[in-house]
């Protein structure tokens, strides 16, 4: 079995993602998505699905806690902060073959490489 990663080889350009995706979310009805459920008054910040990266930030927003640019920052540093850990979770995997998401066709070659020289 062949383990691939893939992701942006630079930090900077994963981060610049990371926010671009965050805004995107805002922009496709996210608050409204959470305004809803804010609404039911049966959910609450202990909740593992509210306690979320973006649903705690928006949450804190929506309970006034935090106006909106700060919820935005916060969002995008907390999935920041997430994608740092799942980066790091990943380089602990023996043999995984990393995959630059900003080279598809190198990526391709490499996938096409590494399951060609397993079935020789």
């Amino acid at each position: 079995m062949h383990q691939f990663a893939i992701a942006p080889a630079s930090r900077e350009l994963l981060h610049q993602r990371i926010e671009q995706r965050f805004h995107q979310m805002l922009a496709s009805g996210f608050e409204a998505e959470v305004r809803a459920l804010f609404a039911r008054g049966d959910l609450h910040t202990d909740m593992p699905s509210i306690r979320c990266v973006g649903y705690r930030q928006m949450w804190s927003y929506l309970n006034g806690e935090i106006p909106y640019d700060e919820m935005v920052y916060r969002g995008v540093c907390a999935t920041r902060q997430l994608a740092k850990r799942q980066v790091t979770w990943l380089r602990g995997w023996e043999g995984v073959h990393w995959l630059d998401s900003e080279q598809p066709e190198q990526a391709l070659n490499k996938v096409l490489q590494v399951v060609g020289a397993s079935q020789n």
